[in-house]
């Protein structure tokens, strides 16, 4: 029986032969950016790879997403999952965004599916997955970013999906249930990070689509007729900057509003404005006394001007915990890779994930990896080191999957008997669901 030592070298051996198929799936990915519950060309590309590769998929999961399977031959053993993420953002000015859709790939999901198929590559080397026990769940996930909260609330009241992002719709569709551990690599351009990075955790939020309601007037002969929408929105943006030093320092409090709509045509007194917000903070708790503060900031705005506002607030993403037994596999494979010297440890993040909603239920580690440049979520965000970005990212989780499922899949199954999950999947889906309401309020 080969030594996992040997077994990584082979895994890394082919990832690099494969190397420039690997990277070609990632630029071909950035070339075609949609963004989430609509990314049909990125899932026709995996599936098309996992054809060539003779893997067993099934597609079409959550809308777009797909689910591959490598089975190991030396027995049975736990699940390992590893994840990708199809979608984009829509940002305007990138250089590779949709000139249609001003879809673009700011966050580096390009990369990860990438990564997930240099995986799938590195373990499928002749050899490798024989000498391995259990599975490999191969998770190409739609729709992690959160945008576009009206359209994708439309998909939700037309009973297309529940939740609106894609690793909540996993959960709730049972794509996880045989999944014993999980994990994905981020891109990251912030240099704190070094080459590879691992640890920290990362906000919760909830979200709100906000339509406040007035009455249409002639904006220059009868403004006095109308109530204006645009007012009321203003005035409860400035009740929510308002209470911004109310929020402790400690609970990461990050609320950022826009408006979506700001009225029909400037010669009418507003009457349908509407706007998007998150509500993040460290813990559910910090989530819960913010978003009270925001709906009680929309009130007000709706009763300065005598108009009506609807707030309907939707399940976000849960904080995310660590598993610092699986975290610990992957930094010995990480700095085998690139030296101690180029792997950090990340603190607490105010970002959001709804890879925080997986951690709930079994153990989901935090990795990132450098080779990106830019401001993420920005203009200007790119991968620029595809060696590092996308085919070290590979081999440090590919190396991760050797070392859970080799020798019987002990150190694996070790993980998972120790983990103890924060709460069922009964328990999570009810927490979710708790936090859905849809209010009018009248001025």
């Amino acid at each position: 029986m080969p030594s996992n030592d040997d077994l990584k070298k082979l895994v890394c051996a082919e990832i690099d032969r494969r190397g420039q198929e690997i990277i070609r799936v990632a630029q071909t990915i950035l070339e075609h950016p949609e963004p989430g519950f609509r990314e049909q060309k990125t899932a026709r590309l995996v599936a098309d790879q996992f054809r060539a590769l003779n893997i067993p998929f099934r597609e079409g999961i959550a809308l777009t997403g797909l689910k591959g399977m490598l089975q190991g031959g030396a027995g049975p053993g736990p699940t390992v999952g590893v994840m990708g993420e199809l979608d984009s953002l829509i940002v305007l000015g990138h250089p590779k965004a949709d000139p249609e859709t001003n879809a673009a790939h700011a966050c580096g999901h390009h990369g990860q599916i990438g990564m997930l198929i240099g995986v799938a590559m590195g373990l499928g080397a002749p050899g490798v997955l024989s000498a391995l026990s259990g599975r490999v769940a191969l998770l190409a996930v739609p729709a992690e970013e959160y945008i576009e909260i009206e359209y994708r609330n439309e998909l939700r009241k037309a009973g297309k999906i529940e939740f609106l992002v894609g690793k909540q719709e996993f959960i709730r569709l049972g794509e996880l249930d045989d999944v014993d551990m999980a994990m994905l690599t981020h891109a990251t351009s912030n240099p704190v990070d070094r080459k590879l990075s691992y640890g920290g955790t990362n906000n919760g939020m909830v979200a709100k689509w906000v339509q406040f309601v007035g009455r249409a007037a002639h904006a220059g002969a009868r403004p006095q007729d109308g109530i204006n929408a645009l007012n009321a929105a203003m005035i409860a943006l400035s009740a929510i900057h308002a209470q911004r030093e109310t929020y402790k320092d400690e609970d990461y409090v990050r609320i950022h509003p826009i408006i979506t709509r700001g009225g029909a045509a400037v010669s009418s007194v507003p009457a349908d404005v509407r706007m998007e917000t998150f509500v993040r903070g460290k813990s559910l708790e910090a989530v819960r006394d913010a978003t009270e503060k925001v709906d009680r900031a929309l009130r007000a705005g709706a009763m300065a001007v005598g108009g009506q506002v609807r707030v309907t607030t939707l399940p976000g993403y849960m904080p995310r915990r660590n598993d610092r037994a699986f975290e610990e596999v992957y930094r010995a494979n990480a700095a085998a890779l690139v030296g101690e010297d180029q792997v950090a440890v990340r603190g607490h993040g105010s970002a959001s994930s709804d890879e925080g909603d997986v951690s709930l239920l079994m153990p989901v580690p935090q990795f990132s990896v450098g080779g990106a440049s830019g401001i993420g979520h920005g203009a200007d965000f790119l991968i620029h080191d595809y060696e590092l970005g996308v085919l070290t990212a590979a081999k440090a989780m590919a190396m991760t999957v050797v070392d859970l499922l080799a020798d019987g899949a002990a150190v694996a199954q070790r993980i998972k008997e120790q983990h103890q999950p924060a709460m069922t999947k009964a328990e999570y889906l009810a927490l979710v669901r708790s936090f859905v309401s849809e209010r009018t309020y009248e001025g």
